[in-house]
């Protein structure tokens, strides 16, 4: 006998649910709500008869039935079975009322409440299929254990992994060196990745900032923010920052005029620039990243 078990929310189906012919009853048997129950309509047709009347002689008989007997599923626990039984789909799916299931101890009383030999001796098949499902589970429970041991191990080691993925892509990122004329795009590449790279501020110390510096400050995250400290700050760069923050709000202008070299924060991040951000690749330049200073340190003392 082959059994599926798949865990959905709080539905459980250990079974091949539309295969039904090998096993019908057991494959019929859902967890849910961690109780094994069996569908009002999947009974009837055991039972020989119709839902309705099968749920109307429950009604009439109503005190026989406490919730641990009998209960109506909500709407979340019927969208599960549909989706994961395609024969309900044809029957279930498009109910206008959610069907009730029943537990081993539900059927067990529905055999008095049917009265009749054919309802008595389905009621024992049926449950003698419930004991059958609950001693597999119960003889396989140190393999379900297992396989959801093996499940968190895997999640723990991937998330492991990710973070050593991502410390060899800290790593692999230079943290000195020099880039000849020619270079452009790998200049451009190397600053647009460390502009993605901010999580919450950048600073560009800069005396020849223009539209181009904005265009790649452009590809910073949403919520950094950008100081620019120039020293020749002119009115047609007020304009630009002005259209820039219209599309990329953030932008700030300083003026500072004992700035020699460039440089640029990235968080606390400090690197030396050899070349103005607008002329990168453009002639032969360096770059380090210091070590000396954080990026706070340095702001301080601007």
């Amino acid at each position: 006998m082959e059994h599926k078990r798949k865990n959905i929310k709080d539905i459980e189906v250990i079974t091949n649910c539309d295969n039904l012919d090998a096993t019908p009853i057991e494959n019929r048997i859902f967890t849910v709500r961690g109780h094994q129950i069996m569908v009002d309509r999947d009974l009837a047709e055991l039972y020989g008869v119709d839902t309705r009347s099968l749920n109307q002689a429950v009604k009439r008989n109503i005190d026989r039935f406490p919730e641990s007997f009998r209960f109506q599923i909500s709407d979340e626990e019927k969208t599960e079975l549909v989706a994961n039984c395609d024969r309900f789909k044809t029957t279930i799916k498009f109910s206008p009322s959610n069907p009730y299931v029943f537990t081993e101890q539900g059927v067990a009383m529905l055999s008095a409440v049917l009265k009749s030999e054919t309802a008595i001796h389905t009621s024992i098949r049926i449950i003698e299929a419930f004991v059958a499902m609950r001693n597999f589970l119960m003889n396989n429970a140190s393999i379900f254990q297992r396989m959801e041991r093996l499940e968190m191990k895997q999640l723990k080691t991937d998330e492991k992994v990710d973070a050593i993925l991502d410390k060899l892509g800290e790593e692999k990122k230079p943290k000195e060196g020099i880039f000849f004329q020619g270079q452009i795009f790998d200049a451009y590449v190397f600053v647009a990745d460390l502009i993605r790279k901010a999580q919450n501020r950048i600073v560009v110390i800069d005396n020849y900032i223009d539209d181009t510096v904005l265009l790649q400050l452009a590809k910073r995250k949403v919520g950094v923010s950008v100081d620019i400290y120039d020293g020749q700050i002119s009115r047609q760069l007020h304009q630009d920052v002005a259209a820039h923050n219209a599309q990329y709000p953030g932008v700030t202008l300083h003026h500072y005029q004992k700035a020699h070299d460039r440089f640029m924060i990235i968080d606390e991040e400090v690197y030396h620039i050899g070349a103005s951000l607008k002329d990168l690749g453009k002639k032969l330049f360096a770059f380090s990243k210091m070590d000396v200073m954080t990026g706070s340190e340095l702001l301080s003392k601007l």
